[in-house]
């Protein structure tokens, strides 16, 4: 059971959890690795544990960088949703990091092998919480301006900063190159 000892606002509300709350995540989450590795046949490290996502995700499977893999847990939400963390977003985690094991990268994230895992574990393979996210924010992506002679196109910063390294992109309907800026030869009323 999560003990108490949450920091909150002046509103009251939860903002992070304490360091036994934390501990205890890493305690299921090493828990459910062990009893996984049953799952799977084969014995499963236990991942690098975080808990530095933001936004609106309860928790993140990735493979770091280096090949190393990585479960990032959201504390706001554990602040939030103790409880609830620890019987759905600790072992909707692990069983994507097990079915990597198992499987490969090669399956649907919430697919069969997923929701299998999951199952195994005792937990109810839902692919979405349910939490409050009142106040959180998602990330926003800045889009940037560039056309063609047939439109203007909205590019991400990614690929605009492709471009500004020497990238370039064609537009799919009329295979020009895509310039920087609005003002497309159709916005501009030419043919």
């Amino acid at each position: 059971m999560l003990q108490a000892g949450l920091q909150t606002s002046p509103s009251g509300a939860a903002t992070s959890p304490s360091a036994a709350a934390l501990e205890q995540v890493a305690q299921r989450t090493r828990a459910l690795t062990a009893q996984g590795g049953t799952l799977i046949g084969r014995a499963a490290a236990t991942p690098r544990i975080v808990f530095d996502l933001r936004g609106q995700a309860a928790g993140q499977f990735r493979i770091a960088a280096g090949g190393e893999p990585c479960i990032r847990y959201n504390q706001v939400l554990l602040a939030r949703h103790p409880r609830e963390f620890l019987a759905q977003t600790v072992p909707h985690e692990v069983a994507h990091y097990l079915a990597f094991l198992r499987f490969g990268r090669d399956i649907r994230p919430h697919g069969r092998e997923w929701q299998q895992i999951m199952r195994g574990l005792g937990a109810d393979p839902r692919r979405c919480h349910d939490f409050d996210v009142t106040g959180l924010t998602t990330r926003r992506i800045r889009r940037h301006l560039y056309h063609c002679r047939c439109g203007d196109h909205a590019l991400s910063s990614i690929r605009h900063h492709r471009i500004l390294r020497g990238a370039s992109y064609v537009c799919r309907s009329c295979g020009q190159a895509l310039r920087p800026g609005g003002g497309s030869a159709k916005a501009a009323g030419e043919t």
